[in-house]
């Protein structure tokens, strides 16, 4: 499966943006789906992953309750919907797909096989 995220951009800090990563090649259906992020001269971390029936969805502790992932199988499209944010949100976020079935989508970076081309995302303080 191909991935491209869009949507990154400049926003002040309590500002909101939305993500969107479209799919192709494959069904998003048969994929867990996360969001990881990178911030200059850090490493990669957990950002949110949604399960592949879209039921069940999980969070890095940095974003939990500002940030809302989801995805529209039909239209092979995942989101992450960010509000509240903050400079340290900055980063290039990157949409990626795992393989499994599992009830949880995975948080470690390595479950994940599939990686798009991140989009910057800066927050201005």
């Amino acid at each position: 499966v191909q991935l491209q995220a869009s949507g990154g951009g400049l926003v002040q800090a309590g500002g909101s943006l939305r993500l969107s990563c479209a799919a192709s090649g494959r069904k998003i259906s048969l994929y867990h789906m996360g969001w990881f992020r990178q911030a200059p001269g850090k490493e990669r971390e957990f950002v949110a992953a949604t399960s592949w029936s879209g039921d069940r969805t999980v969070y890095g502790d940095s974003v939990k309750g500002r940030f809302t992932v989801s995805r529209d199988n039909p239209k092979n499209m995942v989101y992450l919907q960010m509000s509240s944010l903050k400079p340290e949100d900055t980063a290039v976020y990157y949409c990626t797909a795992a393989v499994g079935m599992a009830v949880v989508p995975p948080t470690r970076i390595g479950d994940y096989v599939h990686w798009g081309q991140g989009t910057l995302v800066t927050v201005s303080s």
